[in-house]
């Protein structure tokens, strides 16, 4: 009965790294897709949603599946219980990519301004929390919590940088006023990933030590 609850629990973990790794690309793909004005490769992002969503569910399910069956306890219940918290945020973060892919389509006619502000920094320091924070679950290690500190930090920086820089952007010419609402959200929507990826990371450091923290 024993081994049997530790192969289930070794098949959810793989399947929350498959699933963080499903929703990493889709955020990744779709700041790609803005920065090549690629519709299609936006439509792909967007077509993965239904993946992203039926992980979810499944995984949710063998999940509280395993803890009514098997009842496990002390580092065994903080890992199901770590992967039920985990795939919440990472259908969040993919969900953020299929949001901002569907932005690509709407404004790819027409040229970047200022390319793209800071928006493809932005996404690469939100890239590097997602895979840090994945890292650290599949290896059952505790994460680097000032490195979170530090990046969620620069990243809301960046996100009032944008914001104000697209303010500027939309006062001097009106036709730009579109094209910078939309970097003004996409910049949002990153900021959320990062947070997404600290709740992660601070999830995956009590299921890995049994101690709480909490990035500020």
């Amino acid at each position: 009965m024993k081994s049997k609850f530790h192969e289930k629990l070794k098949k959810i973990k793989q399947d929350v790294v498959e699933m963080g790794e499903l929703a990493q690309s889709m955020l990744s793909e779709s700041i790609v897709a803005l920065e090549k004005q690629d519709v299609k490769l936006a439509d792909k992002v967007y077509a993965k949603k239904k993946k992203l969503m039926e992980m979810d569910d499944d995984i949710e399910h063998r999940c509280l599946q395993a803890i009514s069956m098997y009842q496990p306890m002390a580092k065994d219940m903080r890992v199901i219980g770590s992967s039920l918290k985990l795939i919440t945020y990472l259908a969040r973060i993919g969900r953020y990519g299929k949001d901002i892919s569907k932005f690509v389509t709407e404004i790819a006619d027409k040229p970047h301004v200022a390319r793209l502000v800071s928006i493809p920094h932005m996404s690469k320091i939100v890239d590097s929390m997602i895979s840090d924070a994945l890292n650290a679950y599949k290896n059952q290690q505790p994460v680097d919590i000032k490195s979170f500190v530090d990046r969620d930090d620069d990243v809301d920086s960046l996100r009032n940088s944008i914001f104000r820089e697209n303010l500027t952007y939309m006062m001097e010419d009106t036709k730009k006023i579109e094209r910078c609402m939309y970097y003004i959200m996409i910049a949002r929507y990153l900021e959320r990933c990062a947070d997404h990826s600290c709740k992660i990371a601070e999830k995956v450091n009590y299921m890995a030590t049994g101690e709480r923290v909490e990035i500020k």
